[in-house]
């Protein structure tokens, strides 16, 4: 049975309170059974793998990085595997492309073009509100009438999994 995919996106200079949420969105998706999908580098990327690390442990497996360069030593300590693209920012499309679900937390330009790309590919969107960065602008929207459902808002990590878990139809990926 293929893993459900999780991604996280959003700040790759996170402040602290982006950072401590990213870390607990982490946590809560590996609590819940699924498999963690990031960017692979620092910021919120790095805090939720640490996140799921805490939870997972070491070569779960279940942390996984898209990463922008060919060197997959440019991942953060926390990711278990690591998939250097070569193609920079175009990894974005990956990163949406390739999870089952995105939670955004804070962010700009490249969380915004995340969003973008995962609203395309008709995944299910959960942002964090009431955080800094252009992610929490987007709750109860929608990006254009191409769907009929609107981008999700969270206050916390764990009711950010559990909006995923709804919106996939799984208690948990564990059943």
């Amino acid at each position: 049975m293929m893993k459900t995919l999780i991604a996280v996106i959003g700040s790759a200079n996170a402040e602290k309170p982006a950072y401590d949420l990213a870390f607990e969105t982490g946590r809560e998706i590996i609590k819940a059974g699924f498999t963690l999908l990031c960017g692979g580098l620092s910021g919120v990327m790095e805090a939720a793998s640490k996140g799921a690390y805490s939870e997972a442990g070491k070569d779960s497996g279940r942390i996984i990085g898209i990463l922008p360069g060919t060197n997959k030593n440019d991942a953060n300590p926390y990711i278990d595997i690591a998939v250097p693209t070569g193609i920079g920012y175009a990894r974005n499309m990956i990163v949406a492309c390739a999870s089952d679900a995105v939670i955004a937390i804070a962010g700009g330009s490249g969380t915004l073009s995340e969003l973008a790309m995962a609203w395309q590919y008709g995944k299910p969107i959960v942002v964090i509100e009431k955080i800094d960065g252009v992610s929490g602008l987007f709750a109860g929207r929608s990006l254009d009438d191409r769907r009929n459902d609107c981008i999700q808002g969270a206050s916390n990590a764990k009711e950010a999994v559990n909006i995923i878990k709804r919106l996939l139809g799984k208690k948990s990926s564990k059943e």
